[in-house]
């Protein structure tokens, strides 16, 4: 029995690999590494018997990936990434590219059910090709909208980024609602923090999560527009009416944002009723911890030194009485510093 469950486990192994893209080379490259620790190539290639110009070929793919790299201390000499972390982040990659095809087959399918029915049901989906029509129809959802846009951002803007799209400042100036949901990775954008501020200070809620599943723009919930994806270099994107369709998307939408951590930067928000309590950056700091940035990734972003942020952190502790950062994320919510809107 031993055996055969040595044997499922293996298996199992070489599937998960497969998995994210190793073919059987890789794998035994990756896990020989996993098990010496470190190797060079001559030695490497005795034991997967290979030749070291295909071990040296194996570990430069494996490299690629993230799952190996040649050693600073030994030179010659390769080693293996950490499974846990290496192995971890390419699983995340492969569950966010399921979740985009998921939603991708739903839409497909969708639009197939509507192009078998009556001609008028065509009138629901509409499908827009090329990079000026995709910007043109994006802006135009929002200058048409009359209560509220809601909309699931990523850090990887194709077709159409903040700096462009002037829409959005007349929306809000017009009373139009803004509820943003954004990628940890739009943060790293060259203009991500300035443009986050002035959502921000046109009254915009916005909140962060690690990644969303994908791009979404939904406007007063009887219009929604999402990426479409091409064989062809051009972007193309669909358009959504009223529509069963239409309520899975808004529904997405509400999944994903009261999941989504509220973000503050700059004064939006700032309460000043306690002289006491934090400032407008104590709460900028909190804000970011909270969505997971590390204390130098935090200064980075709001142009602070390293021993700033940790003081400011540490003086918030002390006001609140507790010891560790958990309590402390606890306390900002019981107090209401980064509490979720009440209506969201």
């Amino acid at each position: 029995m031993a055996g055969f469950r040595h044997g499922v486990i293996g298996e199992g192994r070489r599937r998960m690999l497969a998995a994210i893209g190793l073919d059987e080379t890789h794998e035994s490259a990756y896990r020989a590494l996993v098990s010496v620790g470190a190797a060079d190539v001559p030695d490497l290639a005795r034991r997967l018997t290979l030749g070291e110009y295909d071990t040296e070929r194996a570990l430069r793919r494996l490299e690629r990936h993230g799952l190996a790299a040649q050693s600073s201390a030994r030179p010659g000499r390769w080693v293996a990434a950490p499974p846990g972390v290496a192995l971890g982040a390419l699983l995340t990659q492969q569950r966010h590219e399921l979740e985009k095809a998921e939603l991708a087959a739903a839409l497909l399918a969708e639009e197939y059910r509507a192009a078998a029915a009556e001609p008028a049901v065509h009138d629901l989906v509409e499908v827009v090709i090329g990079s000026a029509a995709v910007s043109q129809r994006f802006l135009q959802l929002q200058l048409g909208a009359s209560e509220e846009v809601c909309a699931l951002v990523t850090g990887n803007p194709v077709v159409v980024t903040g700096t462009e799209n002037d829409a959005e400042e007349q929306a809000a100036g017009r009373g139009v609602r803004y509820r943003v949901v954004v990628e940890r990775s739009v943060l790293d954008l060259p203009h991500g923090i300035t443009e986050l501020s002035d959502a921000l200070g046109r009254d915009e809620q916005v909140r962060m999560v690690d990644r969303v599943p994908t791009k979404l723009v939904v406007a007063d919930r009887t219009l929604a527009m999402v990426p479409l994806t091409s064989h062809t270099a051009e972007p193309a994107a669909l358009v959504v009416h009223a529509s069963g369709l239409l309520e899975l998307l808004s529904g997405l939408f509400e999944s994903v944002w009261r999941d989504a951590l509220p973000l503050r930067i700059g004064a939006a928000g700032v309460s000043q009723d306690d002289p006491d309590g934090p400032d407008g950056t104590d709460l900028e700091i909190l804000s970011l911890l909270l969505a997971g940035l590390t204390d130098a990734s935090a200064a980075k972003q709001l142009d602070l030194g390293l021993r700033t942020v940790q003081r400011r952190v540490k003086r918030l502790m002390e006001l609140t009485g507790v010891t560790t950062r958990l309590q402390l994320g606890w306390h900002a919510y019981e107090r209401g510093w980064v509490a979720r809107d009440r209506r969201g």
